[in-house]
């Protein structure tokens, strides 16, 4: 099964401790601590979940009923932890994702206090080779391909950099 964002994200938080989905939708709200830099829809946040519960990655743990309605608090399954680790530790395919996936791992290593030094150092290779290749194509360009290629450049220089500051960052703490 392919997991996207909301999956992996719910996963991960999971993951971290059992919690019952309005937890994590309010993790993912658009003030939370996740939702600021990628927010879920409490809609989402339960769809993913049942898309968990299918894969197998999550189970039921317990069910909570304090002042307010009942909530069934969820677990990682063993599959479902190593799944969360290795994504954690998988750097983006493509620098449009930095904005999106890259930022969340980098949130939810930080609640987990883990240490990205291993994906930022994978993500500066990746971004590396991004950045060779479209250098050895820059001259085939014209017209506005040749804009889209400079946008498409400047971007992959950008994400590089910032990797490459956190990188310097993560190794003075």
């Amino acid at each position: 099964m392919h997991l996207g964002l909301a999956e992996w994200i719910v996963l991960s938080v999971i993951d971290e401790r059992p919690v019952h989905g309005f937890a994590v939708a309010a993790l993912t709200a658009r003030d939370g601590e996740l939702g600021r830099v990628w927010h879920l829809p409490r809609p989402v946040v339960y769809r993913a979940l049942g898309r968990l519960l299918e894969a197998e990655m999550v189970r039921p743990d317990a069910v909570e009923s304090e002042a307010g309605p009942q909530r069934t608090v969820y677990a990682s399954t063993p599959l479902g932890h190593r799944e969360a680790e290795k994504w954690l530790q998988t750097p983006v395919e493509h620098v449009r994702e930095m904005r999106s996936h890259f930022l969340v791992k980098l949130a939810l290593l930080d609640r987990r206090r883990g240490d990205p030094a291993p994906v930022l150092a994978q993500q500066r290779e990746t971004l590396a080779t991004i950045a060779r290749a479209l250098d050895s194509e820059a001259a085939r360009h014209t017209g506005f391909d040749a804009v889209l290629f400079s946008w498409r450049r400047a971007t992959t220089a950008s994400a590089l950099d910032f990797v490459e500051d956190l990188s310097r960052a993560s190794t003075t703490r």
